[in-house]
């Protein structure tokens, strides 16, 4: 499962922009009349918001970690 979560994030990370621009410039072009296109568009796009969503989630834990490990005052470090 943990290969599973950092594989979603580290595709949505790397292949966002080229997924979007390339999508994007595909749907000024062209004209999707095949369902799988429109099906693999969709799913490209979902693996990405899902990668961005767990990585933000994943980030907010450690920030919360991180800001309660700094108790410690200054003239101790």
């Amino acid at each position: 499962m943990k290969f599973a979560k950092y594989l979603l994030i580290w595709v949505s990370q790397n292949l966002a922009v080229p997924f979007w621009t390339i999508g994007h410039i595909h749907l000024m072009t062209t004209v999707y009349d095949d369902i799988t296109e429109i099906i693999s568009s969709v799913g490209m796009n979902i693996i990405v918001i899902a990668g961005i969503i767990i990585d933000y989630r994943d980030r907010k834990k450690e920030e919360k970690i991180a800001k309660e490990d700094d108790d410690i005052p200054i003239c101790f470090i």
